[in-house]
């Protein structure tokens, strides 16, 4: 066990571990991708690798790979002003998702309902780091008030679980109170969940779809997923399935 926070590594030369694969779990996008960087350049096999994290650590980026690779996936708008994002929204349809583009746990995402709301959180934005002045708007999916997320290990779907809304809050994130329930990983979610796991060059991700009137839907992917509610809501053993895949990769 390495922490980010202590790691500290000399551009060419070897880092101070003794592993030859390395588990990237920083939850921090920008210390994954740059210590990411950094020990792929010093030899070590990252899992995931630098162009998976930096693609799934960025919505848009994400959003790009699952258009290119023809997963469903809700209809997206980049907008780079404070102008064009307020127009995109009208012509969308109201209510309409704002999300940052970079951001875990559904913080800084606003659910759009009418104009007044979009003028208020769009001047707000205007005043944050330019990064909250790229926008990103997604379209409000209608679905029940839960979402699924699955675990896909080595192109394995291997569990998944309903996150539950508990009902003071649209977003479904259970780091926001929504509620872990076992989901039978049936075989539209497994290819769906394989094919989106491979859409960013992933080998352990958790890929968040949605159930839709036309079947489900990818919105997210990733790279550094946690599963300390899935565990327990679905009896797998996401952690000693992550180690059986690693030492396998060891020995090939």
């Amino acid at each position: 066990m390495v922490d980010s926070k202590d790691l500290v590594l000399e551009l060419g030369s070897r880092p101070p571990l003794t592993e030859t694969i390395v588990l990237q779990r920083c939850v921090s996008y920008f210390r994954n991708v740059h210590s990411t960087a950094a020990l792929e350049q010093a030899g070590c096999r990252v899992v995931n690798t630098f162009s998976c994290a930096w693609t799934c650590g960025n919505k848009l980026f994400g959003s790009l790979q699952l258009v290119r690779h023809n997963v469903p996936t809700p209809r997206t708008v980049l907008a780079l002003s404070d102008g064009s994002a307020l127009r995109s929204a009208e012509e969308m349809g109201y209510p309409v998702v704002l999300k940052p583009v970079v951001g875990s746990w559904g913080r800084l995402s606003a659910l759009l309902k009418d104009g007044d709301a979009a003028k208020a959180v769009v001047e707000d934005r205007e005043h944050m780091f330019p990064l909250y002045q790229v926008y990103y708007l997604q379209e409000f999916v209608d679905r029940p008030p839960r979402d699924i997320r699955s675990f896909v290990i080595g192109g394995e779907t291997v569990a998944a679980i309903y996150r539950n809304s508990d009902g003071t809050d649209w977003r479904t994130n259970t780091a926001r109170g929504g509620k872990a329930e076992a989901c039978k990983v049936g075989k539209e979610l497994d290819e769906l969940s394989v094919k989106a796991a491979e859409s960013v060059g992933g080998e352990i991700v958790g890929v968040d779809l949605m159930e839709t009137s036309e079947g489900l839907m990818v919105h997210e992917v990733n790279n550094t997923t946690e599963f300390k509610n899935t565990v327990p809501a679905t009896g797998v053993d996401i952690p000693g399935l992550v180690v059986d895949y690693l030492a396998a990769a060891q020995k090939r």
